[in-house]
């Protein structure tokens, strides 16, 4: 049970029920709920703040034991921001760091966007609550010039706030609200629509009279506010938490929040709309990491990403590690996800190449970093996965792209060469999908982990069994991941390209062909892959439209996409076809 220590702040005639935890000497965090909750809403979020600031959370005017006025003017949005000016005036000498949720963050942008406000808010991190000035603004975008595109967005937000219509109705929102105004009823109605544990959701003996009192807030702000917006801009720095499965927001309507907001930062997560009952655990980590990176001048390496400049990348905030980076299709991929907003780590054999990469993305802007690797040393690979977490953090996306080909009749193989090819192609693929996919899991964040395998996989050709072998591998391997992650929201693709002009023929042997015969093989493939001229560029692009569309199986090239069909629908034509010869 949470001990607060309550106090009584008033503001004008109106008296809030504030409650505080840890010590007053530290940085104070302001605490704001949404509707229909009450300071209890802050339940489990507040004890795991109060290990390192002073917590002050307080139920808003019309809820729990704050005094309720009659009439709707009292619930205008300036007036919210006012109990916050006056909240936060009495709990603390020095500007407050605010975290509001729903209507509190509604409130709070009222708050940040009024002149001065920067001599009682030091930083607002906001969760599932719009600048209602803002939204109008963008709403009137999308209708401004109605594209296909920009009405679909636009209707699908109208789609999920279509409840609030309901809110604003005189008598039809208490006779509903007569049924769903229990707290039983209304914890397992929130693990119906999010799948919030019903144990999670503490709830204030208030909650009948809450949900219809709070009604108040859509009359008095909703249409006067979206009709007639004043967008105003804030130097105030604000953190942005995006939950991308909000049952009511959409995440579209923040993409022009960077329009109004000098200092912002950004973090979209898989979660709904009331993350401080689902997720305290990382709310409490993002709200920490967010403000002590602002108290000490030094952003962590997850602040740091998450900061931004302009409109939202289609990558932004995202760490990706990528596997033989240093050229072909793994540079490309790393040039193209910096490109469009994510921070890459790249890891190969050859590091002075990983290093060009890396320079390529910084020297335009693009935060890279380089690391050595081979790929089939399992224990170096441990390490580099213990690395990257610690130094950068847990990876929302891996991309195991390093590969080298075996060519020739599988009875001259030896060995040794099919024991390096099953290590670097197959067996370090399972290794960094392991590590990586642990960490996932255990940040709970949900991810993407790509692997190459290839059009081989699915193509049977004689003088590539080896190679083809260990590419179905991969093929199988990601596509059995993908059954296992799902339910942690992690997806999991396989690439197939077909002839890719990369730099591959430069690491792979011809099975019993000799020194001036591997060099003539070679130079022959290398001459077919240059004519079929498809550059991995093509095939980079392939894989972020993937990632974005987390698609499970993608041949990249015309051949790869026929030879899939063929191997699925007519799988004798394929075999038949692989008694061509390839060299």
């Amino acid at each position: 049970m949470t001990m607060w220590r309550e106090r009584t702040v008033t503001s004008a005639d109106v008296r809030l029920a504030v409650f505080e935890l840890g010590d007053t000497s530290r940085p104070t965090v302001v605490l704001v709920h949404g509707w229909p909750d009450t300071h209890h809403l802050w339940t489990h979020v507040a004890p795991l703040l109060a290990e390192h600031f002073h917590v002050v959370a307080y139920d808003t005017r019309g809820y729990g034991a704050t005094d309720a006025p009659s009439g709707d003017a009292p619930y205008r949005l300036e007036a919210l921001a006012g109990d916050l000016f006056a909240v936060a005036a009495a709990v603390s000498d020095t500007p407050v760091h605010v975290l509001a949720h729903d209507w509190g963050s509604v409130q709070t942008w009222e708050a940040v966007t009024t002149p001065g406000a920067s001599d009682r808010i030091a930083s607002f991190t906001s969760v599932s609550g719009p600048d209602l000035d803002h939204l109008g603004m963008w709403a009137r975008s999308k209708l401004r010039r109605p594209t296909p595109a920009a009405l679909g967005t636009a209707l699908t937000q109208v789609a999920s706030s279509a409840y609030t219509v309901m809110f604003q109705l005189p008598v039809v929102p208490k006779v509903f609200f007569g049924l769903l105004g229990w707290a039983p009823v209304w914890r397992q109605f929130l693990h119906l629509v999010e799948g919030t544990a019903a144990a999670d959701v503490t709830v204030s003996p208030t909650l009948h009279r809450d949900m219809i009192s709070g009604l108040r807030y859509y009359r008095a702000n909703l249409r006067p506010r979206l009709l007639h917006p004043d967008a105003r801009s804030t130097d105030i720095p604000v953190f942005q938490i995006v939950n991308r499965r909000d049952i009511a927001l959409r995440p579209a309507i923040y993409e022009h929040t960077h329009r109004y907001v000098t200092q912002l930062w950004r973090r979209d997560l898989p979660t709904g709309h009331w993350l401080p009952y689902a997720r305290p655990q990382l709310l409490a980590e993002l709200t920490r990491d967010f403000i002590t990176s602002l108290e000490s001048g030094t952003p962590s390496a997850a602040i740091a990403r998450a900061r931004l400049t302009g409109t939202p990348a289609p990558f932004a905030g995202k760490l990706a590690v990528i596997t033989g980076a240093g050229s072909g299709i793994g540079r490309e991929t790393a040039l193209l996800l910096a490109e469009q907003g994510g921070e890459v780590v790249l890891a190969d054999i050859d590091v002075a190449a990983a290093e060009k990469t890396a320079s390529i993305i910084t020297d335009t802007g693009g935060r890279a970093h380089a690391y050595a690797l081979d790929v089939a040393d399992t224990d170096a690979f441990e390490s580099f996965a213990d690395t990257v977490t610690d130094t950068h953090g847990v990876p929302d996306i891996v991309i195991n792209n390093a590969g080298i080909g075996l060519a020739g009749p599988l009875l001259d193989a030896t060995d040794a060469q099919i024991r390096r090819l099953v290590d670097i192609n197959l067996v370090s693929v399972a290794t960094g999908s392991r590590l990586f996919g642990r960490a996932m899991v255990a940040r709970g964040l949900g991810g993407q982990i790509v692997n190459l395998s290839s059009a081989a996989a699915f193509t049977p050709q004689r003088g590539l069994g080896a190679y083809a072998a260990t590419k179905a591998g991969v093929l199988l391997l990601s596509e059995s991941l993908r059954a296992e992650l799902a339910e942690h929201h992690i997806g999991v693709t396989a690439i197939c390209p077909g002839i890719v002009d990369t730099n591959i023929i430069s690491a792979t042997e011809f099975a019993g062909a000799s020194t001036d015969g591997q060099e003539q093989l070679r130079d022959k493939m290398n001459g077919m892959y240059r004519r079929r001229g498809f550059t991995p560029d093509r095939v980079a692009a392939d894989i972020l439209g993937a990632i974005g569309a987390n698609r499970a199986v993608v041949p990249v090239t015309v051949e790869a996409k026929v030879g899939y069909r063929i191997y699925r629908f007519v799988p004798g034509l394929s075999r038949r076809m692989a008694r061509t010869n390839l060299v």
